[in-house]
């Protein structure tokens, strides 16, 4: 059997939301250099802040200033950062009470190794140069033998709030299609379309799943499918996306290949998007060096009887 398939992969976007008041004043203070609470009503002050009550679900809105310096509850040493992490060189994750608060707040501590961190340190905040209003504002918090910081009284208003943030996510991993898959990405190399046949249903699924999720057994027979197909469904789309080079409208489209026993999602072009139908017959269209077809155009042939694939709709 031929080498399964892998490949490094990345899942990349930006994510942007708005912030309430409490987590505009919040992010606002840490540009300034001011860390803030919020007042229950029984007295506890939360930090970080949130805007109810995660005992009695009341809304709270008082601000509290707290100190830049405090204790730490909890740690656990990081010997080997990842990227994007606070520090580059290992450092502990602490969960820091500061001193005012009756909550820990959750940062890096820069500490010459494990020995050097204990439960009940004293801490105290390192402020980035550059700040932002974002949590990266605290560039990570550092033993401290001193006396405990004084707040100010700072009341949370600010000119210039922060409204919103941009949070980057981002997923690393190795991806591995598996067996059934990997050949069928090794054929679709070679400009042929390969599934596998259920031995006790018959159906053959395009792309393979190495085992037919209606009957439960393994599928090991190959079978070559298509080239040609019925479209069965589609849609016409409207909106340009941002990282594809293809004029809207154009129609994407679920094709029953010949010989499939269900349908695969692929751009129909070579006719207008406004005359792309139910029953139209496809066939795949390569580009130079690509792994997978570009788009399906029409055959030309006479459309599908609806009853040869209404069963795969």
């Amino acid at each position: 059997m031929s080498a399964i398939l892998k490949a490094p992969l990345t899942v990349e976007f930006p994510f942007t939301r708005s912030v309430g008041p409490v987590q505009s004043a919040f992010l606002t203070g840490l540009r300034e250099r001011v860390v803030l609470g919020v007042r229950t009503g029984d007295g506890r002050v939360l930090v970080p802040p949130v805007e109810y009550d995660p005992v009695t679900a009341e809304e709270i809105r008082e601000l509290v200033e707290v100190a830049p310096t405090g204790t730490v509850t909890t740690w656990a040493w990081n010997h080997r950062p990842r990227r994007g992490q606070p520090l580059a060189t290992p450092f502990a994750w602490v969960l820091v009470r500061l001193d005012g608060a009756d909550t820990a707040l959750l940062h890096a501590l820069d500490a010459s190794g494990p020995d050097a961190v204990h439960t009940g340190m004293r801490v105290r905040v390192r402020w980035a140069e550059e700040r932002s209003g974002a949590i990266t504002d605290i560039a990570c918090f550092e033993p401290y033998d001193g006396e405990p910081g004084e707040p100010a009284g700072h009341s949370g208003e600010f000119e210039d709030a922060i409204t919103g943030i941009v949070a980057p996510a981002r997923l690393d991993y190795t991806y591995s299609p598996g067996r059934a898959q990997t050949g069928y990405i090794k054929a679709l190399g070679d400009r042929r379309t390969v599934g596998e046949r259920c031995p006790s249903c018959r159906k053959v699924y395009v792309p393979p799943r190495g085992a037919c999720p209606t009957c439960g057994v393994a599928t090991a027979e190959q079978v070559e499918v298509g080239p040609g197909g019925t479209v069965t469904t589609f849609c016409i789309v409207n909106i340009k996306a941002r990282n594809l080079d293809i004029q809207v409208p154009y129609v994407y489209a679920h094709i029953a290949l010949d010989g499939a026993g269900l349908a695969l999602h692929g751009r129909i072009a070579g006719i207008p998007y406004d005359q792309v139908r139910m029953g139209l017959r496809v066939e795949p269209v390569w580009t130079e060096g690509a792994r997978y077809p570009d788009h399906y155009r029409p055959t030309g042939e006479p459309d599908a009887d609806y009853d040869t694939y209404k069963e795969l709709l």
